[in-house]
């Protein structure tokens, strides 16, 4: 299973390890978004960052639509089906996105591919619903689990 981040604070006045931990997680800015693998080490660096980013557990679905409407190679140019054929063993961006949901592949598999999805702010009312605050208690921050998938549909 793999995991989406998403940044919702910045990182002004951030201890030095929390900041460094969040480049290391390619979350230079707010609102950008990474896929990565469920292993204790990326578990720990989330854990690290709770108060400044959000995380959940990632869907097949929720992948290809990411990585069909917001993935950019170098040159800013959108990645494709025939792309994804090029650089991995998968036809299609629905093969390569079921691949990264079973973490049998990563997003870094395509070499020009940029590893940071540029989403929107949250649209709607809620908007980020707080960014002070943990989601548990009705804020944006932390761990949401399967509920990623309805903010991250918002920014898309």
């Amino acid at each position: 299973m793999s995991i989406i981040v998403v940044r919702a604070r910045s990182d002004v006045k951030v201890e030095r390890s929390i900041k460094e931990t969040m480049h290391h997680l390619n979350l230079t800015k707010v609102n950008h978004a990474v896929i990565i693998p469920d292993n204790p080490q990326y578990l720990g660096m989330l854990q690290k960052a709770k108060d400044y980013i959000t995380w959940g557990e990632a869907s097949e679905d929720l992948i290809a639509r990411m990585l069909s409407e917001r993935g950019r190679m170098s040159g800013d140019a959108p990645l494709t089906d025939a792309v994804v054929k090029e650089h991995t063993p998968y036809s299609t961006i629905q093969e390569f996105a079921k691949a990264i949901a079973n973490n049998e592949a990563q997003v870094k598999d395509i070499p020009e591919l940029k590893r940071v999805f540029r989403l929107h702010p949250p649209r709607g009312s809620k908007g980020w619903g707080g960014i002070k605050r943990s989601f548990v208690v009705g804020g944006a921050l932390g761990s949401r689990g399967e509920h990623i998938g309805s903010l991250v549909e918002r920014m898309i």
